[in-house]
């Protein structure tokens, strides 16, 4: 069993675990302005208030599972993003704080204030995911002792900013479509108003994003192809000796992509609540997904050599490292996903406010 291999999946299932969860969780941050009255605005909140900070858990599980099965490309982006990740981290704080501090006073400008402290930290958070995703995409000047040789205006090109307007459209439709299931009346037909514009926006980002990806990044498609395609950082045995088989995974979750897309409206006017939301998050999963499959078996893609990247041979740790982690992954990560299960099933519902609320 190739274990370097069997990481990159499990860090990728965290991510996705991660992007699902949370991803709505911003999103409802995204759209918690937009909703008019403290009642109003207390049902939102409450919506993700059992939840929010469980779903924090994969972040911090994915980070760690970075660190133990690929320490270089760990060290590599923490010691050179010092700024991206401190503003990441101040604005995860100062959304979590508002969430917490918002109901502890009933005076209007108290609440006001946290209120856009809780939205402006979702929009941060979510702008510096896109951006970090663009830039994984687009390569970093990272030299042959694998340090990163630029500097933060260099994370900001075109882009990776692209890169976070279209998480922000994404995560925006995903917190709407979670607060379809969780709320009723007059403010549940309110937000069914915003998916409809939000589903637009996100399906026009979506096209001009991907065809700005194939046109900057051509190489991105290298293991959608079933013939042989010599292209910068796809130098690998693995890749080679099972072109097929990745190409047809790659091809069917363009397909599972495509779909997942497509049936959000459809489940929508039928009233299909649960399912718009499991279309929703395939959408997210399929995305992440292709992104990997992207640049894989690349971790972090240097643009000033090809052989500087970053991949999961030479930045894992010893063999022996990652088959033991795995067997402890294997009782860990169904742990994880247990608890949030239960998590869900337990908070299940509309919400309903009472003195326990936030």
């Amino acid at each position: 069993m190739d274990y370097n291999v069997v990481w990159y999946i499990l860090v990728g299932v965290l991510l996705i675990g991660y992007a699902i969860l949370d991803g709505f969780d911003l999103g409802v941050g995204i759209l918690h302005l937009r909703s008019k009255g403290d009642h109003n605005r207390r049902i939102l909140m409450n919506a993700i208030g059992p939840v929010w900070d469980g779903n924090e858990v994969w972040l911090i599980t994915a980070g760690g599972a970075l660190f133990a099965a690929f320490p270089n490309v760990y060290a590599t982006a923490f010691s050179s993003f010092y700024l991206p990740f401190m503003l990441l981290l101040i604005a995860l704080i100062f959304r979590a704080v508002s969430i917490e501090f918002r109901s502890k006073e009933a005076n209007p400008r108290w609440r006001s204030f946290w209120d856009k402290g809780f939205s402006i930290g979702s929009i941060v958070a979510t702008l510096l995911f896109g951006i970090a995703i663009g830039n994984v995409v687009m390569g970093f000047p990272i030299g042959s002792d694998m340090e990163y040789q630029g500097n933060f205006f260099d994370l900001l090109n075109p882009y990776s900013l692209m890169a976070g307007f279209f998480a922000l459209t994404m995560f925006a439709l995903h917190g709407g479509i979670y607060l379809n299931m969780k709320t009723e009346g007059e403010l549940q037909k309110q937000i069914q108003g915003w998916i409809k514009v939000n589903y637009w926006i996100f399906v026009v980002f979506y096209l001009i994003f991907s065809g700005l990806t194939l046109y900057l990044k051509p190489e991105m498609i290298a293991n959608f192809s079933f013939g042989k395609i010599d292209l910068p950082g796809n130098k690998h045995e693995l890749v080679e000796n099972h072109q097929t088989l990745i190409s047809v995974f790659a091809w069917t979750i363009v397909l599972l992509n495509v779909l997942a897309i497509a049936n959000i409206p459809r489940m929508l006017s039928k009233g299909r609540e649960g399912w718009a939301f499991i279309s929703s998050a395939c959408m997210i999963a399929a995305i992440v997904m292709l992104f990997a499959l992207g640049i894989f078996p690349n971790l972090m893609v240097s643009n000033l050599d090809p052989g500087f990247n970053l991949d999961i041979y030479n930045a894992a740790s010893s063999a022996y490292t990652l088959k033991t982690m795995a067997i402890l992954a294997a009782f860990g990560l169904p742990f994880v996903a247990s608890y949030t299960i239960i998590i869900y099933w337990t908070y299940r519902g509309k919400v309903k406010l009472d003195e326990s609320s936030y």
